[in-house]
């Protein structure tokens, strides 16, 4: 019994994390546009946080509960069903134009990104050192990066009369903001609390490891927000946004969550999980060759196919295979 209420606890988890992370962004936007900050730069921050901030709290409650394994499985299993599942069921719903922009800069971006993090954790195969971990030093750097990144988004962003990602159109009064923000920050924590506790409950009912579960369960259910924002911007023909809202939230997650979850706490990284950072790689590289073959810049459908596929055996490969 405590089992299954484990299980309801952490779906029920997954939608107060989503909402929590919705109601933050209304208020945290409202607040933002009383300092008189423009939609542009909400939506670079504000906006971009809100959709990254599910994994930032997952990743902050199972780094302070000694869970590591769920927290790195969850950026590392995020990214790729970012770019294999979410991407792949976006682009067969509809073919996904990208723009020279994404291709060029930030794909590479996404790609030095996984990187640097899988450099910066082999501490045992590169310094010959007891032990790997992303330390309090490591998640300093990885958060200067994502300092840079910022810099350039709003940089390329100069000029563009829409924000990258869609900011919220009502603004509310202090108080109603001051109480989303409130509201938002409880479902958070309330949300990752609930999903940690279920995955570790899931992990030891089914004999899984912590990081294939964090990897599966978690990682996804972390993504649904960007699942649905891509499937419905492919749906609604705004088929740039799609994949510019992956590859940028593939960026957040190593950069910012990972980088402040570390900063927080060091995160002990385990060797096998070097399998994860290189299909990690893989998936970028397999995005990048998208825009050359077939259509030139663009992700056709039959190459959503493939990625679905891809995605599929991967996680079964890691269930069976752990």
């Amino acid at each position: 019994m405590t089992t299954i209420w484990s299980y309801v606890l952490m779906i029920i988890g997954f939608a107060i994390l989503i909402k929590g992370a919705d109601v933050f962004v209304d208020g945290a936007a409202s607040v933002a546009r009383r300092f008189r900050i423009s939609d542009l730069a909400i939506g670079l921050t504000v906006v971009a946080f809100g959709t990254s901030a599910p994994e930032l709290f997952v990743n902050l409650i199972a780094g302070i509960r000694g869970n590591t394994d769920i927290a790195i499985g969850n950026v590392l299993g995020s990214n790729i069903a970012n770019t294999l599942l979410i991407l792949g069921i976006a682009a067969v719903i509809r073919p996904l134009s990208v723009s020279r922009g994404t291709v060029w800069r930030e794909i590479p971006f996404s790609l030095l990104a996984v990187i640097v993090l899988g450099l910066m954790a082999n501490d045992r195969l590169i310094d010959h050192r007891d032990f790997s971990d992303i330390s309090r030093s490591d998640g300093l750097v990885l958060l200067c990066f994502f300092m840079i990144f910022l810099y350039y988004a709003f940089t390329a962003a100069n000029g563009i009369e829409e924000p990258v990602q869609h900011v919220p159109a009502k603004t509310y009064g202090l108080p109603g903001a001051s109480i989303r923000l409130v509201a938002g920050l409880v479902g958070l924590s309330l949300g990752g609390r609930w999903i940690v506790a279920g995955a570790v409950a899931a992990a030891d009912h089914f004999g899984l490891s912590q990081s294939v579960v964090g990897l599966t369960v978690v990682a996804v259910g972390t993504s649904l927000p960007e699942l649905a924002t891509s499937a419905a911007a492919a749906y609604k023909g705004k088929v740039e946004m799609a994949v510019g809202n992956v590859v940028g939230s593939n960026i957040f997650n190593i950069f910012l969550v990972l980088g402040a979850t570390a900063t927080i706490i060091p995160l002990r990284f385990k060797t096998e999980s070097n399998l994860d950072v290189g299909m990690t790689v893989f998936t970028g590289l397999l995005l990048f060759s998208f825009m050359f073959s077939g259509r030139k810049g663009q992700v056709d459908r039959w190459e959503g196919a493939v990625a679905l596929l891809l995605y599929a055996a991967y996680i079964g490969y890691r269930i069976v295979g752990q």
